[in-house]
């Protein structure tokens, strides 16, 4: 997601949201929901073949129109790309509102605009949070065309999410205002990052800086099933005089305001190559200490108002054309593992990708539930003594 205010819900963010909704609350349930001659729904179709074959699931989709999304920022993992992709091949207008919100704003809109024309069509969501929607009965079972080579771990069996693009949590630094520029979760305690070591959201609300606790709390002691010390460890930051609450965004970044930040390494990289024309001299670095990697999930709104546009937008998401645009953006595609055995992977962008060494391991759905709890509870008071 760069970069920008991605998915970290801030509260300007969701007063927005609020006045949005508000707005959008008269807002009648659309009358077009696809169905084939032979009477398939795709409001129901749990696969294209489900739904007759793929031309049928692009004509139902052209004939809806309108793809409405929420929360993708154009220069959040190359999104801006995929969009214009889209929109190209299909002729199909894609909505976005609320670009910078987060996934929480995401699953609120969907409950909020239940049976609404403005409700999301679909949605990219932080795993923590895809896995609580599913549980909510909000999503829609679709599986996509390449469903089987989406690894294991890495999608819901009955196909209502399943991952998309990820990266690991990384050190951003603006090198031309940070004398040495930190690599580890333990250099960002020392004295010298005085106000200057950001996250780039709430993580109660946000993927990518719920990632940057778990990731310290990786450094600092703990494990999947226990964040704490990531919540210790930003107390610490907090008492010390590092952690700035301002939340980074490119504008922060360009502006000199966040010269460290915690973010993903697909955000960070973006930075680098954005702002480099601007003479922000951004690098990268994945900590040592602290490895932690996670994916986006892709979802479909169970009452998506344009449920033929929803499916396609998945489908377009997880051909080779989707995910190496998202390799462009210095993001992990899901399907890079088989896209690299098929010899359809992008090599050059894959070679730009930032260093990591090891095998990602990935929480579990118990250990993020748990872990969301305990932020839950503790983030607040972590940050404000």
């Amino acid at each position: 997601m760069t970069v920008s205010l991605p998915r970290a819900a801030v509260l300007s963010g969701s007063l927005a949201v609020v006045a949005v909704l508000a707005l959008s609350a008269c807002g009648a349930a659309p009358d077009n929901a696809s169905t084939t001659a032979d009477g398939k729904s795709a409001a129901t179709a749990t696969s294209a073949a489900d739904f007759g074959g793929m031309e049928k699931l692009v004509t139902a989709a052209k004939k809806e129109g309108t793809l409405h999304a929420i929360a993708l920022p154009r220069d959040w993992a190359n999104y801006g790309a995929l969009i214009d992709g889209f929109e190209k091949k299909y002729g199909i207008k894609i909505e976005v509102e609320n670009p910078d919100g987060s996934s929480q704003d995401e699953i609120n809109a969907v409950t909020s605009r239940k049976g609404q024309n403005r409700a999301p069509d679909v949605l990219d969501l932080g795993s923590s949070f895809a896995l609580s929607a599913a549980q909510q009965g909000l999503l829609a079972p679709y599986k996509v065309t390449a469903f089987g080579d989406i690894p294991e771990g890495q999608k819901d069996a009955q196909g209502r999410w399943y991952n998309d693009y990820g990266g690991y949590i990384s050190i951003g630094c603006d090198a031309k205002r940070v004398k040495t520029c930190p690599t580890t979760f333990a250099d960002l305690l020392k004295p010298q990052y005085k106000g200057q070591v950001a996250l780039n959201g709430n993580p109660t609300k946000s993927g990518s800086a719920f990632g940057g606790v778990y990731a310290a709390g990786l450094a600092s002691g703990g494990s999947f099933d226990d964040i704490q010390p990531g919540l210790d460890f930003f107390a610490k930051l907090k008492k010390n005089g590092n952690y700035t609450p301002v939340e980074s965004t490119p504008a922060t970044v360009e502006k000199g305001e966040t010269p460290i930040s915690i973010d993903w390494d697909y955000l960070n990289a973006g930075y680098a190559d954005e702002f480099e024309s601007k003479g922000v001299d951004w690098k990268v670095s994945v900590p040592s200490d602290g490895q932690f990697s996670q994916y986006y999930s892709q979802a479909v709104n169970k009452d998506a108002p344009h449920p033929a546009a929803a499916r396609l937008w998945q489908e377009y998401l997880y051909s080779t054309e989707g995910q190496n645009l998202w390799l462009k953006g210095y993001a992990r595609p899901a399907l890079m593992t088989s896209m690299e055995k098929a010899g359809t992977l992008d090599k050059t962008a894959a070679a730009k990708l930032p260093k990591v060494s090891g095998t990602p391991t990935f929480p579990t759905e118990a250990q993020q539930s748990k872990a969301k709890t305990v932020l839950g509870e503790g983030w607040a008071k972590a940050v404000s003594e």
